[in-house]
């Protein structure tokens, strides 16, 4: 069955909407119908297919100009089009193929060549959208290497010269010594987080889940991270009940760990961050809720997009990739579980992830 892929059939010819509609649906297609061109940019707009028939000669906007608009529209142009035609001449074929239509079938039609074409053009925009995601995961890797490494790197070597110096007054040497500690953890965690990302890229990780008790893990958590929030003068603490988890612990020791970072990097100084849980049948909830800037409601669903490219600087400028958001969802995912946001922008956010808490089969 193809119960979550669906098919935009535009056509102004209500006994072909019948007919292709009845066909597609015994396959087990989803289905959205339009019948004019109009119709069809409309229902775009709301619900994007994952491939549309469309018809060549409507009334008003034919379907050049509908696939035109598609294809200039970032969030569509990546759909595949099927010209559906009466029309045979080599010149309306080669025009559809050049406006970035993938194929064409004419009528009367074949309903078995039809579902072939589709179910083979659908297979293919799979395969594209694969690459594609392959290609912007190259990309922000090799963007982060070149761009944060290079920064650290820059930084502690700046750092290191004015240190060597035989001009260097003690003065400077106390306000250098701390900023090299903290490029340096920063570096650390960034390397973390590179290689256990790498890893899950080329299937290399494996996830390995036991009980264990999620308070104590999240409390070194804590005593790990109280010493930034303390420059920071954040108070940050953890209220969570003692609970059993059924979770691999060194990919949720990862979550943690960033999604603390993440906190106190968004929090002003005098801010607060807390730690809390609520049982619900079969999973633990744990929340991390501060009282930072918040996130801008147009951009909650890019944090956990690699493509998306999202990051933005921290109160005291503490700068970031976006690599640990990604990061979380990743594993989270990975050990059956789920991670969500909610956020008001200048009202704080809170990062909330659901843990079974009974074995389970782990993928």
């Amino acid at each position: 069955m193809n119960s979550n892929q669906m098919i935009l059939l535009v056509d102004d010819n209500p006994h072909n909407l019948k007919v292709l509609g009845n066909a597609l649906m015994e396959e087990g297609y989803r289905l959205r119908l339009a019948k004019n061109g109009s119709q069809a940019l409309a229902t775009l707009k709301n619900h994007l297919p994952d491939l549309v028939l469309l018809d060549i000669m409507m009334p008003e906007m034919d379907g050049f100009e509908v696939c035109k608009e598609m294809k200039q529209n970032p969030k569509m142009k990546n759909i595949p089009i099927i010209f559906l035609t009466a029309k045979i001449e080599k010149d309306n074929i080669i025009h559809g193929l050049e406006l970035g239509a993938v194929d064409y079938i004419t009528k009367p039609f074949n309903q078995k060549e039809l579902i072939t074409r589709v179910r083979t053009h659908l297979k293919l925009q799979k395969v594209e959208a694969e690459l594609r995601e392959a290609l912007a995961t190259k990309d922000k890797f090799f963007s982060i290497i070149a761009h944060d490494l290079g920064n650290l790197f820059n930084a502690l070597l700046g750092f290191s010269d004015l240190l060597s110096s035989k001009n260097v007054r003690k003065d400077e040497v106390d306000l250098f010594i701390p900023l090299i500690k903290q490029s340096s953890e920063n570096g650390y965690n960034l390397l973390q987080n590179l290689l256990e990302w790498s890893r899950v890229q080329t299937g290399k990780i494996k996830v390995t889940p036991v009980y264990f008790e999620i308070k104590s893990l999240v409390q070194k958590n804590i005593d790990l991270f109280q010493g930034q929030a303390q420059k920071k003068t954040i108070t940050l603490f953890s209220s969570l009940e003692e609970k059993n988890v059924f979770a691999d612990i060194n990919m949720i020791n990862t979550v943690f760990r960033n999604l603390l970072a993440n906190a106190i990097k968004f929090t002003p100084e005098n801010g607060q961050i807390e730690v809390f849980s609520l049982c619900k049948p079969e999973v633990l909830e744990i929340s991390i809720k501060d009282s930072g800037v918040g996130i801008k409601s147009q951009d909650i669903e890019k944090l956990f997009k690699l493509d998306e490219n999202h990051t933005t600087p921290g109160t005291n400028h503490e700068s970031g990739t976006g690599l640990g958001l990604v990061l979380c969802k990743e594993f989270i995912e990975k050990n059956e579980g789920t991670i969500s946001v909610t956020s008001q922008e200048g009202k704080g956010s809170q990062f909330s992830i659901c843990l079974p808490i009974m074995k389970k089969k782990i993928n």
